[in-house]
């Protein structure tokens, strides 16, 4: 196919960061979908909770950077499959806080395994260099 513009979109840093992104998580996707039937931002939230614990779901969307309707519904289905219970804030009716079930906490010790196993294979692809160097500049591109 011929190009019509000369924008070099295979060099352009978020086109690769997004082709990297995708390319690497399709493995680890399938462990949460086949497995749980989660998809993405279900298991971001259950992460979030597993690693923290009580949260609310502004708690998660500041520290994912998710849209907090991707957020609640992400919620409402994890609650509806019993991973998550949602309590209302005692001092503020708006707010909800959220904990994992039994269930859900072994959902997420279950997939924090896996996804232990898979990041040390994505990261045997590299030196420990690249690893390094590559960790430290997407910290620093997240926290822009």
């Amino acid at each position: 196919m011929e190009e019509n513009d000369k924008f070099p979109l295979q060099q352009f840093l978020p086109y690769l960061l997004n082709q990297a992104a995708e390319e690497s998580s399709l493995e680890f996707q399938k462990a949460y979908k086949d497995r749980y039937g989660m998809l993405r931002t279900e298991w971001r939230v259950l992460f979030h909770l597993g690693i923290y614990g009580r949260m609310t779901a502004k708690d998660i969307g500041l520290r994912s950077k998710m849209h907090k309707t991707k957020i609640s519904r992400a919620v409402h289905r994890l609650a509806q499959r019993r991973y998550l219970t949602r309590t209302q804030d005692d001092n503020d009716r708006r707010l909800e806080h959220l904990d994992l079930t039994p269930t859900g906490r072994a959902a997420y010790l279950d997939l924090r395994g896996i996804a232990e196993d898979y990041d040390a294979r994505l990261s045997s692809i590299l030196t420990n260099e690249e690893n390094r160097v590559l960790r430290q500049a997407l910290l620093k591109l997240a926290r822009m």
